[in-house]
């Protein structure tokens, strides 16, 4: 599973109307609405890096009120989970 962060700067006149459609497109995962620079998070899940070149080149680039986009490739994931068990074993509390 490939996973990518992709920071979303919308132009105003689609910031209500961006987020649904963000998270409607194929192979995004989660959408955020987030303070600062960017107006949306996406998560993007899929099984290839093919796909996700074709997600973000070919899906998200034909959404209209995308002004800019700043994509990440996550290498390694961690959890709050994994982290209680690589490290909770034989620790007390």
């Amino acid at each position: 599973m490939l996973t990518a962060v992709i920071l979303v700067k919308a132009d105003r006149a689609a910031l209500g109307t961006l987020g649904p459609r963000l998270a409607d497109t194929d192979g995004v995962a989660e959408v955020y609405t987030v303070t600062g620079e960017w107006d949306f998070l996406a998560i993007i899940r899929v099984r290839e890096q093919d796909e996700l070149a074709r997600v973000v080149t070919g899906e998200l680039a034909q959404l209209e009120g995308i002004e800019r986009t700043n994509t990440m490739v996550a290498f390694q994931q961690f959890s709050r989970h994994d982290l209680e068990a690589m490290f909770g074993l034989g620790m007390e509390a």
